[in-house]
């Protein structure tokens, strides 16, 4: 019979310092692996590593023959506590000296080994991460389609293809080693590039340049629009905008504004730079949760305008155009050429799943907008349909490029392989990875911001808001919004990412799946708090889009399973807040 050993975590934490470097983590974005994809309600990285271990090493008061004494006791807890107090830095996550002290540590509580840990609700996976940090044998399952990818993209792939030299030709002489995962982010980086080059050679001409008042050219960062409803006053029924604000910029200096105006029983849009823009309640046509009419103030209420997006009465008026320069932005009156520019058809094959009933985190079906695909312009679609294409045509360049590097041909990723097809496959992932990241920002509910000049991504909070005026970004700029600029977030998460040891991952009910000579150690879901899968779908149904063909045992469904989430959500059940456990 095995005696229980108390471990550190039921005695004492240093929680001043891991509290200080969880808070600390949530301004670190470059290089942190919560930038690979988004995902809802993640566990900081320092507070997963410093559990781990507490959670895997011996409280000195349970080794009584080491440490007889309570003098001997606290002195070997303060020297624990030094070395957590280190550990959970960021700056040291990947310090192998430090780790490996870690290490000997876990394994002078468990035999001399190293345990095998599980996290069963997995998430976005900072559980996982930090245990095969810590030379853990990792896994993680989650029953959420696109945390599993994560996941795999974490913990599960970097270590398959680890120190291998790039494919991409004319790379591997650039540099004389590659260590962790550099060959295969490089690999990523280069095919990307490549994506997004013949993305804009396909579609380009949708995106043309603006020209300033001098006559010169600049790219665009942003198109802003404002979606229109007829005015209900039935003697001047006009196509009116519901904007929250016509402010383009308020720096000192760069001001910019949008004037509007009927003229000819038309709203017409100039923008203007001077300081005399609109001030207080009446900076935009939202007023409350309805608008007022620009033509002649006539009220438009809340349950008018749900009742027009239901009709398909919903329109909308470009408004702006922001153009990058030298130094800074220039703001540009909108014109012929740009509307007609996105005066698209969509695709074919679009996501046109529909989207959950929760008002409580999906505000847009009241107003119209049903369908995943109604969250974006169709010139938004054509552009995330293209990009998503592509991902399987660099897949077939980069299998033709492993294979002519000398890997063997062997089985896909998703059934164990690590040769030409695999490796293919991997760089094929992380790539839909790239498409799926951009969707945040590239959708028809980002906002402008004013006070930074710059377009706000969708998920600000753990929900799907509706947008009234919205900015619409360029996929092949270098401002935020273009394909390589979402690659490049990723591709600094990839590059920081431990790739070592062995990890396995699954999609998987937590009641289901097997739990034996495994270690648990996990946070499960919030009760009623964050709508995990329903807000999942919003990538989901383009990276099943994308992947369909390389993670078809993942993206099998139409959406993420909803029937056996660990979640109350009284719009699924009747209101009834039910759940499965």
């Amino acid at each position: 019979m095995t005696t229980y050993k108390k471990k550190l975590i039921e005695t004492s934490l240093p929680l001043e310092a891991i509290n200080a470097e969880a808070a600390r983590e949530k301004s670190i974005r470059h290089g942190h692996p919560s930038t690979l994809h988004l995902y809802w309600a993640r566990r900081p990285l320092a507070a997963a590593r410093a559990v781990l271990f507490a959670q895997l090493v011996d409280d000195p008061a349970s080794r009584p023959e080491e440490f007889p004494t309570i003098e001997t006791q606290d002195a070997e807890r303060a020297r624990l506590h030094a070395l957590m107090e280190k550990l959970v830095v960021w700056e040291n996550s990947n310090d192998e000296n430090l780790l490996e002290q870690a290490r000997n540590e876990i394994r002078k509580s468990n035999n001399g080994e190293l345990p095998a840990v599980l996290d069963p609700f997995a998430g976005g996976g900072a559980i996982p991460l930090e245990a095969q940090r810590l030379g853990l044998e990792a896994h993680a399952s989650d029953l959420n389609p696109l945390a599993v990818l994560i996941n795999k993209a974490l913990i599960e792939i970097p270590p398959k293809f680890a120190g291998r030299p790039p494919v991409f030709p004319g790379v591997v002489g650039t540099q004389t080693s590659w260590n962790r995962a550099d060959g295969l982010s490089e690999d990523v980086r280069r095919y990307g590039g490549w994506m997004r080059d013949e993305a804009e050679r396909r579609i380009g001409h949708l995106y043309p340049k603006v020209t300033a008042e001098g006559g010169t050219k600049h790219r665009v960062i942003a198109w802003i629009w404002a979606r229109t409803v007829r005015s209900p006053n039935p003697a001047n029924p006009l196509e009116v905008p519901i904007v929250r604000s016509w402010w383009l910029s308020k720096k000192k200096g760069q001001e910019a504004w949008v004037h509007a105006e009927v003229v000819d029983g038309a709203v017409q849009y100039e923008v203007r730079h001077d300081m005399n823009g609109p001030m207080g309640d009446s900076d935009g046509t939202r007023v409350g949760r309805g608008a007022i009419s620009i033509a002649d103030g006539t009220p438009i209420s809340a349950d008018y305008l749900k009742a027009e997006g239901l009709a398909g009465r919903m329109g909308s008026h470009l408004i702006a155009i922001v153009g990058e320069a030298p130094r800074g932005r220039i703001y540009v009156t909108p014109n012929e050429e740009h509307r007609n520019a996105a005066e698209v058809d969509p695709p074919y094959d679009v996501p046109e799943q529909d989207l959950p009933y929760d008002p409580r985190n999906v505000w847009t079906p009241a107003y119209g907008l049903t369908k995943f695909s109604d969250l974006f312009t169709n010139r938004q679609l054509v552009a995330l349909s293209t990009l998503s294409d592509l991902v399987s045509e660099a897949r077939e360049k980069a299998l033709s490029d492993a294979l002519s590097a000398g890997l063997p041909h062997g089985p896909r990723l998703e059934d164990g392989g690590t040769g030409a097809e695999a490796y293919a496959d991997a760089i094929a992932t992380y790539l839909a990875f790239g498409v799926s990241r951009m969707t945040d920002i590239s959708n028809a509910l980002c906002r402008w911001e004013v006070t930074k000049t710059q377009v706000r991504n969708l998920f600000g909070r753990q929900a799907i808001p509706m947008v009234w005026d919205f900015a619409e970004t360029m996929p092949f700029g270098t401002a935020a919004g273009g394909f390589t600029v979402s690659l490049e977030s990723l591709l600094r998460a990839l590059g920081r990412l431990p790739s070592s040891g062995q990890a396995d991952v699954r999609q998987a009910d937590a009641t289901s799946r097997d739990y034996t000579n495994l270690v648990i150690s996990t946070d499960p879901p919030y009760y009623d708090n964050i709508g995990y899968s329903d807000l999942s779908d919003f990538f989901y149904v383009w990276l099943r889009r994308t992947l369909s063909d390389i993670q078809s045992k993942t993206v099998g469904t139409m959406l993420t399973p909803k029937a056996e989430e660990l979640v109350a959500n009284p719009y699924r059940h009747n209101g009834k807040a039910a759940h499965r456990i």
